[in-house]
């Protein structure tokens, strides 16, 4: 890290996240690798316990909204994430991220907001559809539809998909009545 520059973990802060495949190169051009991608998202998101709020898959750099994980540091959670992918898309043979990356603390909603869209609009920034919603590679959709994908997104949809689980768990295991229990 550039000297004067801080990480601020542990800090319970969301964190916006950027970084680029090595020397730049442009190893997100094709739907396999993408997925590939947003498998070992969520198996970082499992294993770390953090929340992911946004993603957005380009061909070059890469963007995150994350919480900060449950289980160490953010750093381990992305070091984990790269050396995953890096296995499946290139082997041991070369690198497939560079080893730093970008991120600074979300402080405020409206900062959180800005970002967020800031990662669903940039695959049309950089001309690769017209609209956020024909882009699959992004939690756009998500947002949008409230559709599942395979990374658990978390939002207002899976909260009230958690509550309604959560609602049905307990009428399932409640004690019946006790004019039920005559026998």
């Amino acid at each position: 890290m550039p000297w004067g520059l801080t990480r601020f973990h542990h800090s319970g802060e969301n964190h916006f996240v950027t970084f680029c495949c090595y020397h730049r190169r442009r190893l997100l051009t094709n739907d396999e690798n993408r997925r590939i991608f947003e498998s070992a998202l969520e198996r970082v998101r499992r294993s770390y316990r953090l929340y992911v709020y946004g993603y957005g898959v380009i061909p070059e750099p890469v963007h995150l909204l994350l919480s900060e994980p449950q289980r160490d540091t953010l750093a381990d959670a992305l070091k984990s994430w790269k050396q995953g992918v890096s296995r499946r898309l290139i082997g041991d043979a070369e690198h497939f991220c560079q080893k730093r990356y970008y991120d600074f603390n979300i402080r405020h909603y409206p900062q959180f907001v800005e970002e967020l869209r800031y990662i669903h609009r940039n695959p049309v920034k950089q001309g690769l559809f017209d609209r956020p919603d024909d882009w699959q590679w992004s939690s756009f959709r998500h947002y949008a539809t409230g559709g599942e994908g395979c990374v658990e997104i978390e939002s207002e949809w899976t909260a009230r998909k958690r509550e309604r689980a959560a609602e049905t768990l307990r009428s399932a295991v409640e004690l019946p009545h006790s004019s039920q229990n005559r026998a």
